[in-house]
């Protein structure tokens, strides 16, 4: 069974730094891209950033030199959210795609705090 595991949300000041984790199981044929997504009440769960297995990367702009994505194997990702916001805090998914089916798997969400 799927299965995706967050980690690395809390609580930090304006200027911070947090890294959040996602490890992905049981995903049949295995994994095409990862990435992470961001929601806050009463809006639309958007694209954070993104990786494919081939290495290709794409950021949302509110983010871009802020944020870093990266993959250390082919099932976990990580993101390295510097400089953080208070625009930043959402709750953050992960998001992983299988390759074949294309079916997509999303993760509870961890939530990131950003305030003084």
């Amino acid at each position: 069974q799927a299965q995706l595991v967050e980690s690395g949300g809390g609580l930090v000041q304006p200027g911070g730094s947090l890294r959040l984790s996602c490890a992905a199981s049981g995903i049949i044929f295995g994994i095409d891209s990862m990435g992470w997504y961001r929601q806050t009440p009463g809006k639309q769960r958007d694209l954070v950033a993104d990786i494919t297995s081939g290495g290709m990367i794409n950021y949302a702009d509110s983010v871009k030199g802020r944020f870093t994505i990266s993959r250390d194997n082919k099932s976990t990702v990580y993101l390295q959210m510097n400089s953080l916001k208070p625009d930043d805090t959402a709750v953050y998914y992960c998001k992983v795609v299988g390759r074949v089916t294309g079916r997509v798997y999303w993760g509870k969400g961890t939530l990131v705090t950003v305030s003084s």
